[in-house]
């Protein structure tokens, strides 16, 4: 077999750790921030409904007619 050619064949690998933590990392982060922004819109309407309440603009008692 002289001048058997070379065949270049993908060597498989297994999963980098420090790549997979870097997504890991990166995902959490997403979901954290995402789930944070979601905390405080809904913090706001809260605050937003007290403030009314307590300027007496609106009731939680329905009005009697």
């Amino acid at each position: 077999m002289a001048g058997a050619h070379r065949i270049a064949h993908a060597t498989l690998k297994g999963p980098s750790v420090v790549k997979e933590i870097c997504i890991g990392m990166t995902l959490g982060l997403m979901a954290g921030g995402l789930w944070k922004m979601h905390h405080w819109n809904e913090q706001r309407k809260t605050r937003a409904f007290y403030d009314l309440l307590s300027k007496g603009e609106i009731s939680v008692i329905a009005a009697e007619e």
